[in-house]
């Protein structure tokens, strides 16, 4: 294992782009508000599209880059996956904002993305259904997460790679879990409610 590039891949994943966005557009902390993570979907809840979409796409190259680079100079996909989920762990937890970031779906995606193309997009496209359909941004983010690791099972991929993707799809999940409970509850809030 390269250390550096280890080390390197969560540093990378804690920048806290919603958080830094809201302050300097707004200087309040995006973090007392909605859902009080840091993602493009509480963004979006605070300060609509034009600040969210940014966002969105900066935490998905958070993930890519990691896990694309180390992939194309180490030749090894499982420690691609890990440097993917190291940068998740950094966007959900940052140590430059008290390790308080969001929940980790667009820094995920974009480490699907680089591990494999085919898994990622199946379960985008499950997210962008399961939203259609009940406007539940958690119930999409949670379901797409998990069908990336299942895909990869399926299909007889790598089971290095396959386990690091249910870890990382295990701690998108653990990070709903207040959502699952107002899903439950049936007191969510929907896509395009604003806080």
């Amino acid at each position: 294992m390269n250390i550096p590039f280890a080390a390197a891949s969560y540093l990378l994943g804690s920048i806290p782009t919603g958080y830094l966005l809201v302050r300097m557009t707004g200087k309040k902390d995006v973090r007392e508000f909605g859902s009080r993570g840091t993602g493009a979907t509480n963004v979006l809840r605070v300060k609509g599209w034009k600040s969210a979409l940014p966002v969105a796409a900066v935490d998905i190259l958070k993930g890519f880059l990691p896990a694309f680079l180390a992939l194309k100079w180490f030749a090894d996909p499982v420690f691609a996956a890990f440097c993917g989920f190291l940068a998740v762990i950094g966007h959900c937890f940052p140590f430059s904002i008290g390790f308080r970031g969001g929940k980790g779906v667009a820094t995920s995606i974009g480490a699907y993305a680089a591990i494999a193309l085919a898994p990622c997009l199946a379960g985008l496209g499950l997210f962008l259904v399961a939203v259609g359909l009940t406007r539940y941004v958690s119930l999409g983010s949670i379901l797409g997460s998990l069908v990336f690791p299942l895909i990869i099972l399926v299909s007889g991929g790598p089971k290095g790679v396959a386990a690091v993707s249910l870890a990382i799809a295990t701690l998108v999940v653990f990070q709903h879990r207040r959502n699952i409970g107002r899903l439950i509850k049936g007191t969510e809030r929907k896509l395009g409610e604003r806080c």
